[in-house]
Order: C-alpha cells, then structure tokens, then sequence
C-alpha cells in the first residue's frame, strides 16, 4: 500500500515538473483543443446536467468551459467539498462571477448560500479532473480521495469524463482498491475510450 502511494507521489512529481516546462500560451492552445473536442463530443452534447470542475493546481482549466456549458443551455453543478466530513455536496451554480467561494482543495466552489443542492441521481455526465491518467480510465488526483468517493456514487449511465493533458497520461497508474476509473479521457489531441 504504502509502495502504490510513493509511485502515485512520484507520477504527480514528474507531471509537476512536465507542465512547469510548458508555457502560459502553450497551456491556453491545449486547453482550447480540449474544449473544442468536449463540444463535440456526443454524450456531452446530449446531457442536460453536467457535472463540472474549477480547478486546482496541475488540472486542466476549466473556466471558459463553464462559461460556454451556459451558453447551451445546460445546467452547471460544481462540488463542493467538506474536508472534515470528507464528503462533497453537488451545487447548482447560475453565475460564476458570484456564486463561488474558495475551497479547501485551493479551488473556487459553490457557495451553500447561493447555491442549491442538485441529487447525484440527476448527473448526466460528470467532467473530472485528474493530474494523471492513464488508458484505461486510472486516474490520480490529489491523493485526498474526493472523486474515488464521488464516483461510484454517481449514476451507472453518467458518464465519467477524464480531462488531462496529453502530457498527463503515463503508461501505468498505480490503483489502490479504493481508486475509481473514469470512463472516457479527453486530451487536447484525441478522445480515449476506456480500454
């Protein structure tokens, strides 16, 4: 266990490093690739509840994504997470520009003031963010264990869409018994189908 948790360190280490060697202009060209092929994608473009992500460090930036999912029509829930239950609430968001607060992973989240509880039942598709993934649907986040408890709650028929940099897939992810695949990764240069 401790030896899946070192390698897991080591992966994030070596993908730090990687992305600190692409620049700002670099990163925004990759980022608006990997848009264009989430708003191609089908099962995004059907979904009507769409699961989104602000980012933390090493993720891939989802800000204008939010912004356009408003632009067709699409209800936007963004989580919220507790860290001393260790639980995430889903929140349906209306405005970006004031219905956000900082987080304890460092990201903004939606603010319980303003924002409305949705059920995980009603998830069409769920973007999730990861620092690495690899082929077949691994995935490491933060090591904090917030999407591995997240995702098998979520509904069998939601699908579970992987946002990464091509730089971000490596050969192997290390996978503990509590780690969640998702189904699908989509890259600045293709969509990967879970092998």
């Amino acid at each position: 266990m401790e030896e899946i948790r070192e390698k897991k360190q080591q992966i994030r280490d070596d993908i730090t490093r990687k992305l600190e060697k692409v620049s700002d202009g670099q990163k925004q060209a990759k980022i608006q690739d990997i848009e264009s092929r989430l708003f191609d994608f089908a099962n995004f473009l059907e979904a009507k509840i769409v699961l989104l992500y602000t980012p933390a460090a090493g993720e891939v930036d989802t800000s204008r994504i939010i912004r356009r999912t408003f632009d067709y029509n699409k209800l936007v829930v963004l989580p919220a997470f507790d860290s001393r239950q260790r639980d995430v609430t889903l929140m349906k968001i209306d405005d970006p520009g004031t219905d956000l607060i900082p987080g304890p992973r460092g990201n903004l989240e939606p603010d319980s003031r303003r924002c409305k509880k949705v059920p995980l039942e009603c998830i069409d598709i769920a973007i999730i963010p990861g620092l690495a993934m690899d082929e077949k649907g691994g995935r490491i986040g933060s090591g904090k264990g917030f999407y591995d408890r997240l995702i098998p709650r979520l509904p069998i028929t939601s699908r579970k869409v992987g946002l990464v940099f091509e730089d971000q897939i490596v050969p192997q992810v290390p996978m503990e018994s509590h780690d969640k695949y998702v189904d699908i990764i989509i890259t600045e240069k293709r969509v990967i189908y879970k092998i």
